[in-house]
């Protein structure tokens, strides 16, 4: 593996799990397009599947009440690991470039729905339906980009649930849905040396990330920080577009 990309990596997992440990989330919706950049989208999820089950974890001990969360989400986290068990599948028998762009419209939609706050109203008219959908079809879209953040926080608002059980909740579907993925790339021999190695040298990595990243999450003021978080993303996403187009 060239040194460059090694060093690329470690930049890119050490500044998503910063900003994850400050703001609650982020590092999935960072790391994956960041790192998509260089290489295919089956072998960016791979590199980070570890360092993403290790930042969620923490983050849920972190926010505390973690059986409380898991009782009350259990249902939509069961569906969301059998959504991304699919996704994975998809992923692995097409491993399409356009799985990029998908990559980049789910963050477009993360983008405008911080801007104009998209209304769902048939998630607060059908929630049992709209559970369903949340699960599998987040599951599904989440196998396939490692990004499903933008379906919670919608799903969520729409609920009025509080920003403690948005975390809880994008941060326990992310953890379940990685283990049901890993098992899949497993499976099917998709999960590379190199993944492994990178995923032992990711975690130092990670820890200094989330220490520095819970430290300032304290001192500094979310919002400025969030909407640095978002004209990075869009940055990344277009990169994305014009790179498969």
């Amino acid at each position: 593996m060239e040194t460059d990309f090694l060093i690329v990596f470690a930049l890119v997992v050490f500044i998503s799990s910063l900003i994850h440990g400050s703001i609650g989330f982020g590092f999935g919706l960072i790391a994956t397009p960041a790192i998509a950049m260089f290489t295919d989208i089956q072998t960016t999820i791979t590199y980070i599947l570890v360092p993403t089950m290790l930042v969620n974890l923490v983050s849920i001990l972190s926010e505390g009440g973690f059986f409380e969360a898991l009782k009350k989400f259990w249902l939509i986290i069961l569906l969301m690991v059998i959504g991304a068990c699919m996704g994975t599948f998809l992923l692995i028998y097409f491993n399409s470039e356009y799985f990029k762009l998908l990559l980049a419209f789910i963050i477009f939609i993360y983008l405008l729905q911080s801007i104009v706050k998209i209304r769902a109203s048939f998630i607060h008219n059908y929630p049992k339906s709209s559970t369903y959908g949340l699960g599998i079809i987040g599951g599904i879209i989440s196998g396939l980009t490692n990004v499903v953040a933008p379906l919670t926080i919608i799903y969520t608002l729409e609920l009025k649930y509080s920003k403690k059980d948005t975390i809880q909740l994008s941060n326990l579907c992310f953890l379940f849905s990685k283990v049901g993925q890993i098992i899949v790339f497993v499976f099917y021999g998709a999960f590379s040396s190199t993944a492994v190695d990178l995923s032992i040298i990711s975690f130092a990595v990670v820890g200094f990330g989330l220490y520095f990243g819970l430290k300032i999450k304290k001192k500094i003021d979310a919002k400025f920080y969030t909407k640095i978080l978002k004209v990075l993303l869009f940055i990344i996403a277009c990169i994305l577009v014009i790179d498969t187009i």
